[in-house]
């Protein structure tokens, strides 16, 4: 194997080596450690040879995250198995773009000055990771701060989110780059960078504001029987069965548990919907239900149905998820292909009210929501209505029993450690548990099993300030900032030459 070859297979498995923090987070070092070897090679190589690395890393990076895609297009999608992953690695190739040319500006632009060009280096990876969790819809799966959940960095959610915590151990990475060039003094300003945020300690921003108890459903419908219909009648049964049964004060029912509109279910089960709907307005106690709202005259939703004794209450998914939820322009002829029940949903409004349930503001989302931080920020702008809790109803069994469930885990406890909300899940496969407003997951179900999990929640007031920034100018500040750092680089850069 040539030298180059050579290389170009170290920054691939670098690449890969980053999610694997993504589902063991005791390993939140590795990701460090593996950004730390590209900054040391992009530090050496010329304009062309670093995009060519940021390509490779975050292809790798990303096919080693999310190969669980293959499953659905695969499995449940009815696409050949080359074609399917040929799909897969489209995605990651394309998505890798953004470290490209983030290594080419950071190659283009560096001056050899180890803190200059380290602040460089977080600010182009910066920008790639919003650029891959914003255009397009944006797609922030395994985004690198998510690594850190249980490591020193998350004392910086509340501060700068998932995005902040990336660029600060991207700026940590790079010192340690520099530090194998000669020069001493980076390494331990890179360690102090880790340590400062442990060491400053959890500042609390919350308070407590009582608590409920709740029962979370896992229903663990195999996802080709979901919508089959021999299968319908029994989990139907049995859902409404967990429901009338469950004792706490709110009950939770996974994204999609009742698959069909209200109106449909009759032709499964007469009366279902209206009998759920009358127990829980004659009972103290209230659920949410992930079922389709709407009828396909006047279009559907993705919707959480609060049922209780109080007002109807109704959540509309509002980030809906591309060729699941909706098919972008120009790609019909490619869902056409596979076997998938694609909706055709309409969205909902991105700062809807929260369901009242005993005192608590319960504020819903669903799936793939959760991964928008600065969306479920929008709840925050007036701190009287803020959510005291959030709620996710998710149904993740399209990618099988893989590392999507604990990744997805991550990203909930990631969104709690930023709000300074506890999350709770209920889920189709998983994972459905109790995570508390310090990120920790107090309650779990195993996952891929049907079961009823019970707890009591804390709900919370006070705003974090991510929260505070975040509701107001969403993403903006972390962008501003890295692009006046990589504006001052090509400025200084056009009155000198790089030292390499």
């Amino acid at each position: 194997m040539t030298g180059a070859r050579a290389r170009a297979a170290l920054v691939a498995s670098l690449g890969a080596l980053q999610t694997l923090a993504f589902v063991h987070t005791a390993a939140w070092w590795l990701p460090l450690a593996s950004t730390a070897g590209l900054a040391a090679l992009v530090a050496r190589a010329g304009v062309r040879r670093a995009a060519q690395y940021g390509w490779l890393y975050g292809c790798a990076w990303l096919l080693a995250g999310t190969w669980w895609l293959f499953i659905s297009m695969y499995r449940y999608g009815g696409l050949p198995a080359p074609l399917a992953a040929a799909a897969v690695f489209a995605l990651a190739a394309a998505l890798a773009l953004y470290p490209a040319l983030a290594m080419a500006a950071f190659a283009r632009w560096r001056c050899g000055r180890p803190l200059a060009d380290a602040l460089l280096f977080a600010a182009v990876w910066l920008l790639a990771e919003l650029a891959r969790g914003v255009l397009f819809t944006g797609f922030p799966w395994i985004a690198s701060g998510y690594a850190q959940v249980d490591g020193p960095l998350a004392a910086l959610a509340p501060w700068v989110g998932v995005y902040g915590i990336g660029a600060w151990g991207a700026l940590a990475a790079a010192l340690f780059a520099a530090s194998t060039r000669r020069r001493w003094w980076p390494a331990p300003v890179a360690l102090a960078l880790l340590a400062l945020p442990a060491l400053v300690g959890r500042v609390e921003f919350s308070r407590p504001a009582g608590s409920i108890t709740v029962t979370l459903l896992q229903t663990n419908v195999a996802q080709d029987e979901k919508f089959a219909a021999e299968h319908l009648p029994e989990a139907l049964a049995w859902l409404g069965d967990a429901l009338r049964r469950a004792k706490g004060d709110l009950v939770v029912a996974p994204e999609t548990a009742e698959p069909l509109l209200p109106e449909q279910l009759a032709d499964f089960a007469p009366g279902y919907w209206e009998g759920l709907r009358e127990h829980f307005a004659a009972s103290t106690q209230a659920a949410l239900i992930g079922v389709p709202l709407g009828s396909f005259e006047v279009g559907y939703t993705n919707s959480v149905a609060g049922l209780s004794a109080g007002p109807p209450y109704r959540y509309d998914k509002w980030h809906l998820v591309p060729f699941g939820e909706f098919i972008p322009e120009g790609f019909h002829w490619f869902t056409q292909m596979m076997n998938i029940p694609l909706g055709d949903f309409a969205r909902g409004v991105p700062n809807p009210p929260s369901f009242a349930v005993r005192g608590q503001r319960v504020a819903p989302n669903i799936c793939y929501e959760d991964l928008f931080g600065e969306e479920l920020a929008k709840r925050f702008v007036d701190p009287a209505l803020a959510p005291t809790l959030f709620a996710n109803l998710s149904n993740i069994g399209w990618f099988g029993d893989t590392i999507a469930i604990p990744q997805h885990l991550n990203i909930s406890r990631m969104r709690a450690l930023e709000f300074q909300r506890a999350m709770i899940r209920a889920t189709n496969t998983g994972a459905t548990a109790i995570i508390d407003e310090r990120g920790r997951v107090t309650a779990e179900l195993a996952p891929m099993t049907r079961g009823v999990l019970s707890g009591r929640v804390e709900g919370r007031t006070g705003t974090t300030p991510f929260a505070a920034w975040s509701s107001r100018f969403g993403l903006w500040p972390p962008f501003a900032a890295a692009l006046a750092v990589l504006a001052l680089s090509a400025i200084s850069a056009g009155r000198r030459r790089p030292r390499t």
